[in-house]
């Protein structure tokens, strides 16, 4: 029998930091280095946590956003002072629109040139203040794991979002107790009687009764028994966009998502339901299309979320359940309702229209340039059950909204507030976190080159995301609005592109280019076969015409 060994009265507090993300469960975070936090990547040599090292402070802000989507603990990224901190930015943004759960650790300059314009010096609170939910500093070394477990409680209490924790490069070195802070205790709210009955008689008096799923806030097993109590009742569900997969693509409640570009049939149900259920999220921007849709307040809103500041929010309130979406669900199970034939009809209508939207394009002939209809109708067939998409912003992802089958959350991983650049990190972070499964992204080529870099630390770490470049030549978004508002004046929006498969080979992936629809199936089939069996990244480069759209 071997002894245990003795654990150091003492540590240096960026030791310690280390040993408090352990305990809070984190299994790796997303790194790009610097001589101000040298002390908590020294923590990191000797712990279990896995130290993902990324060529860009955007790309790892991603990569941990994308982790926070994914888990149920928040991501975390570290980057050095000044300009590292800046390129993490972007990540900031993405998970406060997003609601995801994200910590980022920022190493400062020494505690004693405070206030001295030091090298890289710059203010976090003025940085950071308006897109994080807490901002600290941590200028006693002996509250280092407190500081942590602050962080960690914070990311992910009441509506989730982002934290940054600032490592003056001296506080950190300084030895302290070797003791950890408790974990903090997360509320979930729920069901109150008066709740619950509200709900009740809400549904029990509606004829088109809708349910609009939507944030990061959730599990599998809350949504696998939402989508069952749905299934029963023959009750509609739509999905925020770009979170679709809470309820399965496949489910006979799905009836489509919600969002920019949306097709007519989710378009016009927000107004013909006389009931909707939002859990996880709230009637916003996207949603109601720029908050016009569904404002006249004697529409019937309920919304379940824990934030009781209903931030974001747009249009009629008629009742407010503060609950994470897990808590929600575990009642509303408990209420069995007597099915309505309207119910049936209502919702068999609303699904017909989805599965038609999400009817594939045909397979043959495989004639003329290269399409993304093309390429779907090819590769959604190949897909395993529990594949799962990445995008980040542009008209390319339309073709994932409509034909990707996500069947399970969280299968689709992607940034609601339109960040571009998001795809390959996202992709790479998910392939990580999950090795065993298909990843898929779809990038395009304005986009791809923001952080294909990425593909570096995709080779380093063994992910083996399948990534497409839909490359139009330019930013296609952009130029459907310049067309809307100054037609036949193309200004700012095109682009000439290099060989994205060569980039994909130099990063050590598969790459191949694909101009015409007949080298579709064979440029697939090889580069799936360079992810299952050499264990490594494909990139397929498709070429495609300009003005060619999902929807």
């Amino acid at each position: 029998m071997s002894e245990s060994v003795a654990q150091p009265s003492k540590k240096s507090a960026g030791h310690l930091i280390v040993d408090t993300l352990v305990a809070h469960g984190v299994q790796r975070i997303y790194s790009v280095p610097g001589e101000s936090y040298l002390d908590v990547l020294d923590g990191l040599h000797d712990s279990p946590i896995e130290n993902v090292i990324c060529r860009h402070e955007g790309g790892a802000a991603y990569m941990a956003e994308a982790d926070g989507k994914m888990n149920s603990v928040p991501g975390v990224a570290m980057v050095t002072r000044g300009p590292g901190a800046a390129n993490a930015h972007v990540g900031l943004h993405t998970a406060w629109q997003d609601s995801t759960p994200m910590v980022l650790f920022v190493g400062l300059i020494p505690f004693e040139h405070r206030d001295r314009e030091a090298f890289q010096e710059f203010d976090p609170h003025a940085w950071f203040g308006t897109g994080a939910k807490r901002v600290m500093v941590l200028d006693h070394p002996e509250r280092a794991s407190e500081i942590v477990a602050e962080a960690m409680f914070a990311a992910n209490s009441g509506r989730p979002g982002p934290v940054v924790v600032g490592l003056p490069e001296d506080v950190i070195k300084v030895e302290v107790e070797n003791q950890l802070h408790p974990q903090i205790p997360i509320a979930g709210g729920g069901m109150t009687v008066t709740d619950w009955k509200a709900l009740h008689d809400a549904l029990r008096n509606a004829e088109k009764p809708l349910f609009i799923t939507g944030g990061n806030d959730w599990t599998r097993d809350g949504a696998e028994s939402l989508t069952a109590w749905l299934e029963d009742h023959h009750i509609a569900a739509a999905a925020e966009w770009r979170t679709e997969g809470t309820v399965p693509f496949h489910s006979p409640s799905y009836v489509g998502p919600i969002g920019y570009g949306r097709p007519k049939p989710t378009y016009d149900l927000l107004e013909e339901t006389d009931l909707i259920v939002f859990v996880g999220t709230v009637p916003g921007d996207v949603i109601t299309d720029g908050f016009n849709i569904r404002q006249n307040w004697e529409k019937k809103n309920f919304i379940v979320t824990i934030d009781p500041s209903l931030r974001g929010r747009s249009g009629p309130v008629s009742f407010q359940i503060v609950a994470k979406p897990d808590v929600f669900v575990r009642d509303l199970v408990l209420m069995d309702l007597e099915v309505k034939d309207s119910w049936k009809t209502w919702t068999a209508k609303m699904r017909a229209q989805q599965e038609e939207f999400a009817a594939l394009p045909a397979a043959e002939p495989l004639e003329g340039p290269a399409t993304m209809d093309m390429m779907m109708s090819h590769l959604v067939p190949s897909l395993p059950e529990d594949s799962m998409v990445t995008f980040g912003a542009g008209e390319h992802t339309n073709w994932a909204h409509r034909y990707f089958p996500t069947e399970s959350y969280a299968s689709m991983i992607s940034a609601r507030n339109g960040s571009m650049g998001y795809s390959v990190p996202s992709a790479v972070a998910a392939s990580l976190n999950y090795p065993g499964r298909r990843v898929v992204t779809i990038a395009g080529d304005g986009e791809f080159l923001m952080n294909g870099q990425e593909l570096a630390t995709a080779t380093q770490y063994g992910a083996t995301p399948l990534v497409i470049v839909m490359d139009n030549q330019e930013y296609g978004t952009i130029r459907t609005h310049q067309e809307r508002d100054y037609p036949n004046r193309i200004s700012g929006t095109q682009l000439k592109n290099p060989d994205f498969a060569a980039m994909a080979e130099a990063f050590g992936g598969f790459g191949v280019k694909v101009t015409e629809n007949s080298e579709i199936p064979g440029a697939l089939e090889a580069a799936l076969s360079a992810i299952d069996n050499d264990g490594r990244f494909a990139l397929i480069h498709l070429v495609v015409e300009q003005r060619k759209k999902a929807y």
